[in-house]
């Protein structure tokens, strides 16, 4: 492992894992992946409620890590890989919670009011994929409650603990580990960080909650078509 990214979702991670991969440090771990694959989900949840925390076989083949659930480890990845560098992405506060609240959170929050609609839904998914069944628990375990302690909907808490996140980041990393990141800052602070050249090419600008808004519905699609 190269990079570990210590922030939140919704902090520029997309664009931040296609940098990654164009600057030669990928494969790069993304909820995506956990998404695309869902045995990832069950991997997740031994590690949120306790049972493991075989980090090797979490990450085989992947050369960085970003967004969550990885980022909810940051201090154990840390410890695991001493010679990778962090990368805590960071943007204002009150637009962050505005972007989570609608995306992961938003989902988080309909799961404990499901409708009839979303109810049957869970149903099929339960059927033709057992294991992406789980992502709702899954979830919970890795960083609805154990980072916010569940009060996703509260948004002066949220935005308190992605605060003190930060803060908790910055004092525990060494600043030659650690680069504080913004996507707006582009190539040149994340080239001279991990020691590379600029490519030739814009900053990847990824719309996270249209991404997420378009390509939810397909993917619940395809876990029923093909039980994937």
């Amino acid at each position: 492992m190269d990079v570990i990214g210590a922030g939140f979702g919704r902090t520029g991670t997309r664009s931040l894992k296609a940098a990654l991969e164009l600057l030669g440090f990928g494969p790069c771990y993304h909820m995506s992946a956990v998404i695309a694959e869902p045995y990832r989900v069950r991997q997740w949840l031994d590690v949120g409620e306790g049972r493991s925390q075989d980090w090797d076989t979490v990450f085989a083949g992947f050369r960085s890590a970003l967004d969550w659930p990885a980022s909810a480890y940051w201090r154990e990845l840390a410890a695991y890989y001493p010679d990778a560098k962090v990368i805590l992405t960071v943007r204002d506060p009150a637009r962050w919670y505005d972007s989570v609240s609608a995306t992961i959170f938003r989902s988080a929050l309909d799961q404990r009011r499901p409708s009839l609609r979303r109810r049957a839904i869970r149903r099929l998914v339960s059927w033709r994929s057992p294991d992406f069944a789980l992502y709702p628990r899954m979830a919970r375990a890795t960083f609805i409650d154990r980072v916010f302690d569940g009060r996703v909907g509260d948004r002066d808490h949220v935005i308190e603990v992605f605060e003190r996140h930060v803060a908790e980041v910055k004092a525990a990393i060494p600043g030659d580990r650690l680069l504080v990141f913004e996507a707006g800052e582009g190539w040149e602070p994340l080239c001279a960080f991990l020691g590379v050249p600029v490519p030739e090419v814009p900053y990847p600008r990824a719309n996270e909650r249209a991404d997420f808004r378009r390509k939810r519905p397909r993917r619940l699609l395809r876990l029923i078509v093909r039980g994937r």
